[in-house]
């Protein structure tokens, strides 16, 4: 009984595991993806308004800036699920 109840938890905590690790892989290829639209539409708007390019840059880092952070939020979480 108190071995089943054993091997029960062990593979409650293998999951967690697991589920953790997925969530930090998730979050970091969503940030990824984030990053690299944000790139490209910065590109593109560049290229139409030439003019503008220094306000696009600057609204891109800070957007930017915005996604790591909430990637690196989603990571501690990961984190705090896999050691807690």
């Amino acid at each position: 009984m108190l071995l089943t109840i054993l091997l029960q938890a062990a593979a409650g905590a293998g999951l967690a595991k697991l589920g953790a690790a997925i969530g930090a892989g998730i979050a970091a290829i969503g940030a990824g993806i984030g990053i690299g639209r944000i790139g490209g539409q910065a590109m593109d708007a560049i290229a139409r308004q030439p003019e503008s390019t220094g306000d696009i840059r600057s609204n891109m880092i800070v957007i930017a800036a915005l996604i790591e952070g909430v990637a690196l939020f989603a990571v501690i979480i990961c984190a705090l699920a896999l050691f807690l």
